[in-house]
Order: structure tokens, then sequence, then C-alpha cells
């Protein structure tokens, strides 16, 4: 199978990372990109071929992966107006560009699968939201999963309006775990704790939480039943947030992210 990678930003190294370590005799990969820095870094590194003209680096492809900005999708489209064969894959990784957009702009009936990976991928920890163009068969999403657990996870969905829900969730929360982070770290700061001893505790503390999460299951109510003893410190720290109605503000931050989103792509 022949991937091309339509940009060779940090998303799109990371994939090309999982997809070459370990390797994978049945792939071929190729990466476009203008800049001449950015393509001899992912020659030596992962010793892919590239290209300078994105059209070039298409032809002949089983599988496009655009991996550019929103705000270039149009120039690019324009360039592979055409040029993807019926039943092939084009896999977008770009954020607020809906499936009928691109499409559009490819020309005929293209078979577009959209995703929305996150920041994690970049170590091999990612989860993406996935949603599947009309025209779009089985084999299709096999193509698109092989790339995207390449760096992680992935999350199926019925409903393309639900993507900015995704981009809510999984795209900015992220930002969200490093906002908890630093308030740990800030709060044993305020509590007589060194920087640096704060720093750790509350890194280290985030990342084992964080695995057990993953690896619970789903049972993240219970963890955290598990650490609230009655009538402890974890307890009468739960109560606080509780009282700052935490879930609320949670739910107000994503809603604004998914809204946000809304705006983006119809802009």
């Amino acid at each position: 199978m022949l991937i091309t990678f339509i940009g060779g930003g940090n998303m799109a190294s990371a994939l090309v990372s999982g997809l070459v370590n370990p390797h994978r005799s049945h792939l071929q990969i190729r990466v476009s990109d203008p800049n001449v820095g950015a393509r001899e870094r992912l020659e030596s590194t992962f010793g892919v071929e590239t290209f300078s003209d994105s059209r070039a680096a298409a032809e002949g492809a089983d599988v496009v992966v655009l991996a550019i900005k929103p705000q270039n999708m149009p120039e690019v489209l324009e360039q592979l107006h055409g040029c993807i064969r019926p039943g092939n894959l084009v896999l977008s990784i770009a954020a607020g560009t809906p499936t009928e957009m691109i499409e559009r702009g490819l020309g005929g009936e293209p078979s577009v699968i959209r995703s929305m990976p996150n920041t994690p991928a970049l170590i091999g920890h990612g989860i993406a939201g996935v949603v599947a163009g009309r025209h779009c068969l089985p084999h299709h999403r096999g193509q698109a999963e092989e790339i995207l657990c390449a760096a992680g996870d992935v999350v199926w969905l019925d409903d393309e309006g639900l993507m900015d829900a995704v981009t809510a969730i999984s795209g900015s929360g992220p930002a969200y775990f490093f906002l908890m982070t630093e308030a740990l770290t800030a709060a044993g700061r305020q509590l007589g704790l060194t920087a640096e001893t704060a720093e750790r505790l509350a890194m280290v503390t985030c990342f084992g939480a964080g695995a057990m999460v993953n690896s619970s299951g789903g049972e993240v109510a219970e963890l955290r039943r598990r650490v609230t003893s009655p009538g402890g410190t974890t307890e009468a720290a739960m109560a606080v947030f509780e009282a700052g109605r935490f879930h609320d503000l949670v739910l107000q931050a994503a809603r604004a992210a998914r809204d946000r989103g809304r705006e983006l792509a119809g802009s």
C-alpha cells in the first residue's frame, strides 16, 4: 500500500514514525512538503521518499493523507483536483474541514475519511475521532485504522456533526489536563513545597493517574471512590470541587470549545 502524506508537520511525523517503526514491508510512504528543511528531516529520520509537489507525490497513491492546516486546504484540494483515482482513500487529519468540502474540492466521488487526532499521538498515545464519507467502503476503514492506530487509538462516529464535540473532548482535552497539572503545581507551592518538589509531585501524580484510568476498563468513578475515604483528606477536597460546581465548569468549557469549532468550520 502506497501512502502519501500531504504535509510533513508534527502529526504527520508522528504517524509516519509509527508506520515505519517497526518496519512494515507492505507499506511504501511518501511525504510532500514545500519546506526543504522538513523534507530533509523526514528523509534522514524515517528514510521516506519526499516531494515538493503535492500532485506528483499523490500520483499512484492508494491513500492520500491530508496533514495540512485548514487554511491551506482549498489550495491543496485545487492542486489535487482530478488526481485521486476512483476507489482510493483520502484521509484528512485537518481540523474543521467537512468531508463534503474535501469531496467537492477533489472532484468526482472520492472516498474520504475525516479524523481528529490529538497531540498525545506525538508520543504514540493519541486517540482520534473518525467518520467515513458517503463513498467509503469497509476496506477504507481498515486502511484508515492502520494509519491512525500507528499513533494511538480510534473511535468511529456515525454522525459527522459530532466531530466538533470530539475536538472539545479529545482535541482540546490535553490542554485541560495540562491546566490541572499547572494548578496542582501552583497549589503545592502555596502550601509551602519548593517549586521543584511541587512540580514533580504534580506531574508524576497526573501521569500515574492517567495510566490507571487507561487500564481501568472505564471504571473511572470507581477509581475515584477508592481514593476518597469517608471523612478523609480526599473527601474534603472533593467537597470543595463540588461546591465550585466543577462538573458544570468542565461542561461549559467543552461547550465553548465545541461552539468555537463550529464557528471556525463555518468561517
